[in-house]
């Protein structure tokens, strides 16, 4: 399925291709299993062989298997040449147990990437903290939810290389008009347990997409508290803010409020833009974490380096 232009992207694949299923984060719960079953089928409609790790259930409380063991299948895919993309059903709270069991030299060599997103957050950015290397911050469940077939779409085309519509989001300036730099980040308080870690990737000239699922106007406001501590909006470029769910839902004029947060935290300097396509809605667009993009106003996003 690769395209036959010039531009060649990181995420392409070919009808055919093997793809690894994993759950870094919590286990699924058994009940599950045709949903499962449902997501397999979609992908062997695609045209990839998609093949589960031995680490998907839970068996051991809300675990999959131990930190470890998680990591190891994981691993896994990336050392085996017949898988060329990694999906991650999982979402929660534990993905950053796997973390000082990958094997960072292995990731850096393998021309694949992993495709997660939520508590996921953690293995993005560590990833590029410990080989430069993009992941993509998207959830493959997507393809069976109420938006299943646009993202299917979507989905399609990057795969085969001839688009970028997965990619692409409407977006606004809150502050500034321009932003250039790569994105590091996602979701907020998952990506703020890489803090104090080997793991937290060096922010300066970056930008920084943030989003969450869970956290009234308090925990919103303590999460940009603590970055703002951390010195981080002193180095980054600007800054992306997603759907912040719950904030959204329970506070009146939450996309307000939420403007309001960021702009006090990040200071009247640093560019700010806000859009509603990415985070954990079933709309939501994709995002190459560690990939360079061009934010400018009255123009769509652009990909500068894939």
């Amino acid at each position: 399925m690769r395209g036959s232009g010039e531009r060649k992207f990181v995420w392409q694949l070919e009808r055919g291709d093997g793809v690894g299923i994993v759950c870094c984060s919590d286990g699924w719960r058994r009940e599950r299993q045709q949903e499962l079953s449902a997501l397999l089928q979609k992908l062997e409609e695609l045209g990839l062989r998609p093949r589960l790790s031995p680490c998907i259930y839970e068996k051991d409380g809300a675990f999959s298997g131990s930190g470890r063991e998680r990591a190891r299948a994981l691993m896994d895919f990336y050392r085996d040449a017949s898988i060329r993309a990694i999906f991650d059903l999982s979402g929660g709270n534990a993905a950053n147990e796997v973390l000082p069991f990958l094997d960072f030299d292995a990731i850096a060599g393998a021309d694949k990437l992993f495709w997660g997103y939520s508590d996921l957050t953690v293995i993005l950015n560590a990833v590029y903290a410990k080989t430069g290397r993009p992941s993509v911050l998207w959830q493959v469940r997507n393809l069976l939810y109420e938006r299943g077939k646009e993202q299917e779409a979507d989905l399609t085309e990057a795969l085969s290389g001839t688009g970028e519509t997965l990619f692409s989001f409407p977006f606004r300036f809150l502050q500034k008009d321009r932003m250039e730099g790569v994105i590091l980040g996602g979701n907020l308080r998952c990506l703020l347990k890489l803090a104090g870690t080997p793991f937290w990737p060096e922010m300066e000239g970056k930008l920084l997409l943030l989003e969450a699922r869970s956290g009234g106007e308090a925990m919103i406001a303590s999460g940009l508290a603590q970055l703002r501590q951390m010195g981080v909006f002193d180095r980054i470029s600007g800054l992306l803010l997603g759907t912040f769910t719950e904030l959204e839902k329970k506070t009146p004029d939450g996309a307000e409020r939420l403007a309001a947060l960021a702009k006090e935290a990040a200071g009247a300097e640093l560019p700010i833009a806000g859009t509603d396509r990415i985070g954990h809605g079933p709309d939501s667009a994709a995002v190459l974490i560690g990939g360079r993009m061009i934010l400018e106003s009255g123009r769509p996003p652009r990909l500068a380096e894939i």
